[in-house]
């Protein structure tokens, strides 16, 4: 089987989309209709920047700090957009997937290698994942855990089973998701009341009230970037729509930025919305020890009431089905373009959900695997960024799209702080 044949399998072509695409690039569409062809890539990515990792993160910090770190989440959120825009933008210039320019570009020991760290990666992605969505069932329904990831599993089977009827059924499938969550976590914001004056005060003023709230800042920081939607992004804009010469890519990526910036945007406002939420509910109450989901789904249901609670378990549903869908998908990606081999797709959303089901049926900490599972995802990083950025600055492989010396600065320092911050954060979770 060719690997043009493997990589449609899995990213199955939409010829009304790319005829859409090309009559937006000779200027036959107007207005807002010109970008619509280009959106969707970065929705499927987007749901990574906001799992159920991000949603204990933002809770504990919001109920420990107040409105105090913000301000970090918007610059990962604007590190995320750059490095996001720069893994599409690979796609676009190469007709390759990240994991495929590897192979081309390194030894092929170096490519294994690769390839087996990013499969554990896309295992302990899943772990988080599949878990969320697992919980979300067990609090809204009052599911066992275990039966919970089974029905997750299910679930997870059926958004796959979408990419038979092409991407852009998947693609509108995971953005109704966002949108679901978007929503739940607006209304819960409007009915805590937050202060507008201390939530513009959190976003524009960097600052840090000692050491336990640099640790959360250094964790909302570290864990923002996924290695498995780097991975994945490129490879959703490598076929999607072909440029013909340099210009057309240059134009393509100019819509796909559009993308990018409503996609990373409307995540960035989601955890935003997040750590707002309980920073107005938990911390100006004194519950600064609400720090797990679980709590702030029970607390939820006190303070404001069990429709508002109902809203965090189904936002926190759609965020554990969604991504662990887009997880499946990454490692097929992963595995096609580093060792040029494929497994039918629900084969690996069977092997990657079968640690999350032992760990359940086990009866282990949930919050704790959570912990072990983020800081498995910390030593991937650099597997996936140092070569994005290699690449990206590289103009044999890029093209006229190559980084511009600007965005190649900005990307190191970007790529170097978020490196820096995981082997921080796997110390520190080390050390005790």
């Amino acid at each position: 089987m060719t690997e043009e044949r493997l990589v449609e399998e899995v990213l199955p072509g939409e010829s009304a989309t790319a005829r859409a695409a090309h009559q937006s690039l000779k200027g036959q569409r107007r207005g807002l209709r010109r970008f619509l062809p280009f959106l969707g890539p970065a929705f499927i990515a987007s749901v990574a920047y906001i799992d159920p990792g991000n949603f204990a993160t933002n809770v504990s910090g919001g109920a420990q700090f107040g409105y105090l770190l913000l301000w970090v989440i918007l610059v990962a959120n604007l590190m995320a957009m750059l490095i996001q825009s720069m893994s599409a933008k690979l796609g676009i210039a190469t007709g390759k997937n990240l994991p495929e320019v590897c192979r081309e570009r390194f030894p092929k020991p170096v490519s294994f290698f690769l390839w087996i760290q990013a499969e554990i990666i896309a295992m302990a992605t899943d772990l988080a994942e599949f878990i969320g969505a697992a919980l979300g069932l067990n609090l809204l329904f009052g599911i066992p855990l275990l039966p919970a990831g089974l029905i997750t599993g299910l679930g997870a089977f059926g958004i796959l089973a979408l990419q038979r009827y092409g991407l852009r059924a998947l693609e509108a499938v995971i953005a109704a998701m966002v949108g679901v969550v978007l929503i739940a976590f607006a209304f819960q914001t409007f009915y805590a009341e937050p202060e507008g004056s201390r939530i513009l005060a959190g976003i524009f003023t960097p600052k840090f009230e000692g050491t336990e709230s640099l640790l959360l800042g250094v964790g909302i920081v570290g864990a923002t970037v996924m290695p498995h939607v780097i991975y994945l992004h490129s490879a959703l804009t490598q076929r999607r729509v072909v440029g013909k010469t340099e210009d057309e890519k240059r134009k393509i990526f100019r819509f796909e930025l559009v993308d990018v910036l409503i996609a990373m945007g409307i995540a960035g406002i989601i955890n935003m919305a997040m750590l707002t939420m309980a920073a107005a509910l938990f911390n100006s109450r004194g519950l600064t020890d609400v720090t797990d989901i679980g709590q702030a789904f029970e607390q939820l249901g006190v303070l404001l009431s069990n429709n508002a609670a109902i809203l965090f378990g189904v936002a926190l549903l759609a965020s554990g089905f969604s991504s662990s869908s887009v997880g499946t998908m990454a490692g097929q990606v992963v595995m096609q373009g580093f060792i040029n081999r494929q497994i039918p797709v629900f084969l690996r959303r069977a092997i990657t959900m079968a640690p999350a089901l032992i760990l359940l049926g086990a009866g282990l900490d949930v919050s704790r695997s959570l912990v072990i599972s983020q800081v498995v995802l910390s030593f991937g990083i650099p597997f996936a960024l140092i070569p994005l950025l290699v690449f990206c600055r590289n103009r044999g492989v890029m093209g006229a799209l190559v980084n511009k010396q600007l965005t190649t600065v900005v990307a190191v320092l970007a790529v170097a702080l978020i490196i820096v911050l995981n082997v921080f954060l796997i110390y520190q979770t080390f050390s005790g």
